[in-house]
């Protein structure tokens, strides 16, 4: 096959070490292969940028393991071409299976251009990306204690979330905050509604009246002050996005066009897929990437299934 890097190295990257494989012309012009092991503390990672700067390495490649290439990634960027591979796409052949054979393998792929690259963007835009995937993990913790904070009213015979619409509002939190004192009758509690929710009072009445024990009132006292450290998270990470999103309010303004995306999806779509679309050779190169149309699956003049792939769990 044709050589395409004649000076590459491939990475089998763990959590506490890494092997390496590069390949560099020998004297007579034959390929040298060379591996070594390497530790993942930042001494070690700059020790294997040596070598390689030692070998005039051009190009490396690495599976996408986890968060373990990020440290790699980021150490090795702008001095070397880094190809980052999916690796389901680089599978060595079954019975091969070890780090040194693994690394080797990577690199006998990329010395002849057979390591299909990811689409990994520049380091502003993955810092971005940390933020917005950190606040939706945020977002989604909040949403799982409000489903334990049910859970805990359902228990003490409390009813509220029959009757009102959502309870993420002022109102039911100053009925919670009553629960949790324990002094106020279901007549007085049902009083704080707000809004439409006075429309509800009867209802209200008999929902908050029930028999909650002590061991649910401390529940629900902790379940709350949660939510409030969780909200007060969210809001503070979410001031961190829209400070970097600056330069980029064209942009969010024409996504907010788009039936169904407000500030936050926009928000999150810049940090995905990010404003330079000439990464994407096509529009439908990039609903591939999102995983957004039907897969190809044709043999022997049958169709297969077209089923769309699994996208990736931040862009699903």
């Amino acid at each position: 096959m044709e050589v395409v890097y004649p000076r590459c190295c491939g990475l089998d990257i763990h959590s506490k070490d890494l092997y390496a494989c590069r390949i560099i012309p020998g004297p007579d012009g034959a390929p040298v292969k060379e591996i070594r092991r390497f530790g993942t503390m930042t001494c070690d990672l700059l020790s294997l940028a040596e070598w390689l700067s030692e070998g005039q390495v051009s190009h490396v490649a690495m599976e996408s393991t986890g968060v373990f290439w990020k440290p790699v990634y980021n150490l090795l960027e702008g001095t070397f071409t880094l190809l980052l591979a999916n690796a389901r796409n680089i599978k060595a052949v079954p019975g091969r299976k070890t780090d040194v054979r693994d690394c080797e393998w990577i690199a006998d792929l990329l010395r002849h251009g057979l390591v299909p690259n990811s689409f990994v963007p520049e380091r502003p835009q993955r810092e971005l990306r940390e933020l917005t995937r950190y606040r939706t993990t945020l977002v989604r913790e909040r949403a799982a204690e409000f489903n334990r904070l049910e859970k805990t009213l359902e228990g003490a015979n409390i009813k509220l979330g029959q009757v009102a619409s959502t309870m993420t509002g002022k109102s039911v939190r100053l009925m919670l905050l009553s629960l949790v004192e324990g002094r106020a009758t279901p007549e007085q509690m049902a009083a704080l509604a707000k809004g439409r929710l006075k429309e509800k009072l009867p209802q209200l009445q008999q929902a908050l009246t029930g028999v909650m024990g002590a061991h649910q009132r401390f529940l629900l006292s902790q379940q709350l002050l949660h939510l409030e450290q969780l909200e007060e998270l969210i809001e503070a990470v979410s001031r961190e996005i829209e400070e970097r999103l600056r330069p980029f309010t064209e942009a969010l303004t024409r996504l907010q066009e788009i039936p169904g995306v407000g500030q936050r999806t926009a928000e999150v779509l810049v940090a995905e897929i990010g404003t330079d679309m000439s990464r994407f050779r096509t529009e439908k190169h990039l609903c591939s990437w999102a995983a957004m149309c039907p897969g190809n699956n044709a043999s022997a003049g049958k169709q297969g299934s077209g089923r769309t792939r699994e996208a990736g769990r931040w862009r699903g």
